[in-house]
Parts: structure tokens; C-alpha cells; sequence
């Protein structure tokens, strides 16, 4: 298993995180993604274990904690050879405080996980989204504290904009204060938009990228064909889906190329879809999930190879879109604003 450094901090990390959102499986929106249950956990960890994935993510929020709750009793007796991640912000009840990112929910947020994961720390502790209803130093100075406290160690966002995570420097870097370290951000060959705006920051701020829906609810992963039905046992036809709508053509164009690239490779088209994000700049980690063990062994094939340049631009053809304004004038203007290099590999550094 490869590993990289976590954005510009000296926190190194698989390339592969498996992701606990199929844990539990309460309510209807995490039952489409999975109902894991402690003793097949227990399997599962047990696998990313033995493939060098030490990395394990949740959240708060994943069926309201018990995704926490299992995946803390299945890794009793790992703590100190895996990393933990969790998030906040989201709402947890239906009170004025619990939700948002003030430092009366963060607190008990954050000592709720605790609690959840029985564990004395969590490694990556993620602002689940932006909260634009509470001032960002407030945020920031209880994430301080609880870092102080050694009850976090390093702190990330996700889903935020851009002047979301620039102020957020900003104002960690006036205050002297620890900085997000990570972005764990919407990302795939389906859904580039992360490339206009936050990629760009994330080189330029030493931000790492923690990529989310890798595999786009399941879109990517092999079974969706031209002319056939939407798989029912899917996350998208059982209301688990997330994203945009993808016009028709443009989706089975771009399978239509994975699967060339899949047969060239020998590998899956889930695999080259995985692959290709590891070649981006900033990414230092892919958040895996999978229902089953036929799905993570798959999933863990993505690394320990990699894509030739022609592939990897075939496949940035074929995903190409359009940006909104301003992006889209930025790009007829490359001298001024010039591109990341997609083809180098971001150091972190």
C-alpha cells in the first residue's frame, strides 16, 4: 500500500481509507448505502487490515452515530496501528445546539464520538460542511482546543467553497491556530468540478484531498451498461444516491472508454475509475466503501499499478466538461492562470 503525506502536515497516509457509511444502515437514506453490522466490520477491517488500509472514516451523522459505534467495536485492540476519522456539523437531534459548528456542539460533538469509537483520540476530525450561521474563529478556536485538549489531533473540512477554506486559513494563520489539513471533497471522472476552484487552492495552501464518492454513488463502479436497466440493487435505485444528474450520452461515453481502458489494463472499470484519481494532483487518499467482500477486495485492486499517460488522457477527454463562469474565461486565459499539472504528482510540499 502506498502512502503519502496528508496535505502539507507530517501526518502520512494510505491511498485507500475505507469508508463506514454502510455501517448500521439505519433510516432510509443510509439503509440504501448499507446495513454493516459488527461481526461482518470486524471482516472487513480485518481485510483493508491485511492490504496495509489502516485508515478508517465516518461520521457523526452516518445512521445518528451507529456507524461510529460499530466500527469502534470493530476495531477493539487496533488503536494504535490505525488511523481514525470522523466528522461534525451535521444535525444530530432535533435542539437548537445540536448542529452546526459553535463550540457548544463541536464540544459534545466531539466527546459523543469519542464515546462511539471508545477511543481517547481521533486522528482527522472534519467540519462536516460549512456552518455560515456561526463565526469561523469560533469554530476554529474550539477545534484549537480540543487539539490542545489531545482529544483531536488534526482537523479537516469537506463540501466547503472555496472562500470557505481560504478564510479558514486565513484565520488560523492570523491567530496562530491549527490549520485544516485536508479537504474531503467531491470527486470522480463523473463530477471534475473540484478541479476549477479547489484543486488550484489546495496546491497553492498545501491542502490534501480526501476524495469522497469516488466511484459516483456506484455509477462507475461496472454495472451500469447502455440499453439496460439501473441495477436495483444499487445505491442510486434505492434513494442512496448523491450528485448531479449526468446527461445520458455524456455517462455512457465515458463508460463506453473505461471499459476500453479496462481491457487494455486487465483491470476493472471501478479500478481504472480509482486509478485515475490517484494520478491527480493533490489527492492523497480515496475513501472506499463497500457493501461486501467481493466489493473491497475489488476496490483495493485500484492500487499497485498505474495508468499510462495516454489512458490517463483518453479518460480526461472523455470527462471533460464545460466549467460555469469565471472558470471557463480563466481557461482561454492559461498564461495568467495556469492549470495544475495533472500529470505530475503533488508532494504535499
Amino acid at each position: 500500500m502506498e502512502y503519502r503525506q496528508l496535505g502539507g502536515s507530517g501526518l502520512k497516509v494510505p491511498v485507500l481509507s475505507f469508508g463506514t457509511g454502510t455501517f448500521g444502515g439505519t433510516g432510509d437514506f443510509f439503509k440504501a448505502w448499507g446495513n454493516t453490522q459488527v461481526d461482518e466490520a470486524k471482516t472487513l477491517v480485518g481485510l483493508c487490515m491485511d492490504a496495509g488500509l489502516n485508515f478508517f472514516d465516518t461520521a457523526n451523522v452516518y445512521s445518528q452515530g451507529l456507524s461510529e459505534e460499530i466500527l469502534g467495536k470493530a476495531v477493539i485492540g487496533l488503536r494504535d496501528r490505525i488511523i481514525l476519522s470522523t466528522k461534525a456539523t451535521f444535525k444530530m437531534g432535533n435542539k437548537p445546539n445540536e448542529s452546526g459548528s459553535g463550540r457548544f456542539h463541536l464540544i459534545k460533538a466531539c466527546e459523543d464520538s469519542l464515546r462511539r469509537l471508545q477511543t481517547d483520540y481521533i486522528d482527522v476530525y472534519h467540519m462536516h460542511g460549512f456552518d455560515g450561521t456561526t463565526p469561523v474563529e469560533e469554530t476554529l478556536s474550539a477545534l484549537n482546543d480540543l487539539i490542545r485538549d489531545g482529544k483531536i489531533r488534526y482537523i479537516a473540512c469537506s463540501n466547503f467553497s472555496g472562500w470557505h477554506l481560504m478564510k479558514s486559513l486565513s484565520v488560523s494563520e492570523r491567530y496562530g491556530w491549527a490549520k485544516y489539513i485536508a479537504h474531503q471533497a467531491h470527486y470522480s471522472l463523473l463530477s471534475r468540478e473540484f478541479e476549477w476552484e479547489l484543486m488550484p487552492l489546495a496546491v497553492d495552501q498545501h491542502v490534501g484531498t480526501i476524495v469522497w464518492s469516488p466511484l459516483s454513488a456506484g455509477r462507475l463502479g461496472g454495472k451500469y451498461r447502455r440499453g439496460q436497466p439501473v441495477p436495483p440493487e444499487g445505491r442510486i435505485a434505492q434513494g442512496g444516491g448523491e450528485g448531479p444528474e449526468v446527461p445520458e450520452e455524456f455517462f455512457f461515453h465515458l463508460i463506453d472508454v473505461l471499459d476500453e481502458v479496462a481491457a487494455e489494463t486487465g483491470k476493472t472499470v471501478a479500478q481504472v475509475a480509482l486509478n485515475w484519481l490517484l494520478q491527480r494532483p493533490t489527492v492523497s487518499n480515496i475513501v472506499i466503501g463497500a457493501r461486501n467482500e467481493e466489493q473491497l477486495k475489488q476496490n483495493l485492486g485500484a492500487v499497485g499499478w498505474n495508468l499510462t499517460l495516454d489512458q490517463v488522457k483518453r479518460l480526461d477527454a472523455a470527462s471533460d466538461k464545460s466549467p460555469i463562469y469565471p472558470y471557463w474565461h480563466q481557461r482561454k486565459n492559461t498564461a495568467l492562470n495556469p492549470l495544475p499539472d495533472f500529470y505530475g504528482r503533488f508532494s504535499g510540499r
